[in-house]
């Protein structure tokens, strides 16, 4: 049986999904706090408008299959304190309010359908929320306002984490967001999160216990033998804005997945949907486009080990057992000099095509040779090189500085 790390590791690649009322007004997750909109006129304005017509779960996955991804994380409540599910704990929900149904049920079936690992966000923070401390904040409230109303604010929570933990069959992941003002009392809350989904993996957010950390909008490893995951918006936001055309490239996001892969970490790669539940196009092109280069190229990814290897002005390089993953960004010419690999290599084949590259070593050079101009993948070209064992450079990568 997979464990919960098996599974993390070897997925490497997910899908973060922010979608809520905020996708109405088309100007980022934090529309309400920015801009300092009541809640009267965020409800009547936005919440009143967000429909989710076309919301279809299974065309998310399908799209999420298709870019090679293996999990799907969901905002089930953002800061706002919207609340996607049936919830007992407000009325500021998709039931009573909007799309009047339970966004969050089909969701979790249709990502399980398609063989995908199921994750919640869920956030601490609530602007709507009369013991919030401050709806307006910027960024963060620096604390609450009493004892009373942290007690009162955080049973609230842990009612609402409870539901999602008990309503929805087996939870993957639960990405904690918002935890600011502390305390919330998150060995306690996560204990209880632990007892009704054991299997469940935590982020850091929330302080321990957890199982994995995080680095927003930065790719930053966490220290070896730590589980983590970077995450990264396709434009400039998180939330759905029509405005913003500043997408990553297909190969950016490939680039991206070789940065995370070769700390032995994770990609979660955020989309917006529009109010309708629709991935806007743009980023599904992109996704796509990523996606059919893993399935040529993807073999480096499943449990990539952490790289030994430093950075050179041609590309980049994984690991993953005793292969090394040469991924050519620029053309090199008709020949590439590995000069800091340390172990004997075997063999050299393109991963797209298993074509052997020939290949010449010495004791501190590898000459990988005949090598096509301009190279034969638009994106990124791979060569995979077996080596006798666990990869090994021939010096210890250091600090990399430049001065500002």
């Amino acid at each position: 049986m997979t464990t919960a790390t098996e599974w993390f590791n070897e997925a490497r690649y997910g899908m973060f999904v922010h979608w809520g009322v905020y996708a109405v007004a088309g100007r980022g997750e934090w529309v309400r706090n920015r801009e300092r909109i009541p809640q009267d006129e965020y409800v009547a304005k936005y919440a009143a408008n967000f429909r989710a017509e076309h919301y279809d779960p299974a065309e998310w996955a399908a799209l999420a299959v298709e870019a090679g991804m293996k999990y799907v994380v969901l905002t089930t409540r953002h800061h706002d304190g919207f609340c996607l599910w049936d919830t007992d704990t407000t009325d500021f929900n998709a039931v009573k309010l909007g799309p009047k149904r339970d966004l969050i049920r089909p969701f979790a079936e249709a990502m399980r359908a398609a063989g995908l690992k199921v994750g919640f966000y869920y956030s601490f923070a609530d602007w709507h929320h009369p013991d919030y401390p401050d709806a307006y904040a910027r960024d963060w409230p620096n604390g609450w306002r009493d004892e009373t109303s942290r007690r009162r604010f955080l049973t609230f929570v842990r009612a609402q984490l409870e539901e999602l933990m008990t309503r929805y069959g087996k939870i993957d992941v639960l990405w904690y967001d918002g935890c600011i003002p502390g305390p919330t009392d998150g060995a306690e809350v996560n204990t209880h999160v632990k007892s009704l989904q054991p299997d469940i993996l935590i982020n850091e957010r929330n302080g321990p216990p957890y199982d994995f950390e995080v680095s927003e909008q930065v790719i930053r490893a966490a220290e070896p033998g730590k589980l983590w995951e970077a995450n990264l918006t396709l434009n400039d936001n998180w939330g759905y804005h029509p405005g913003d055309r500043h997408y990553k490239s297909a190969q950016d996001v490939v680039r991206m997945l070789l940065e995370t892969a070769a700390g032995a970490g994770n990609l979660l790669l955020n989309v917006g949907p529009r109010p309708d539940g629709v991935i806007p196009e743009e980023s599904a092109v992109i996704l796509r486009q990523a996606g059919e280069w893993l399935a040529r190229n993807g073999e480096f990814l499943p449990n990539s080990s952490r790289s030994p290897f430093s950075w050179n002005c041609s590309g980049r390089l994984t690991t993953r057992g005793s292969t090394v993953y040469v991924h050519l960004f620029h053309s090199p010419g008709t020949e590439f000099c590995l000069a800091e690999i340390g172990s004997r290599v075997l063999s050299a084949r393109m991963v797209a095509t298993g074509e052997a590259v020939a290949f010449t070593q010495s004791q501190d050079q590898l000459y990988l040779t005949g090598l096509p101009v301009p190279l034969p993948d638009p994106l990124v070209t791979t060569i995979a090189l077996e080596v006798d064992g666990p990869p090994q450079a021939l010096r210890p990568q250091t600090s990399f500085w430049i001065p500002r």
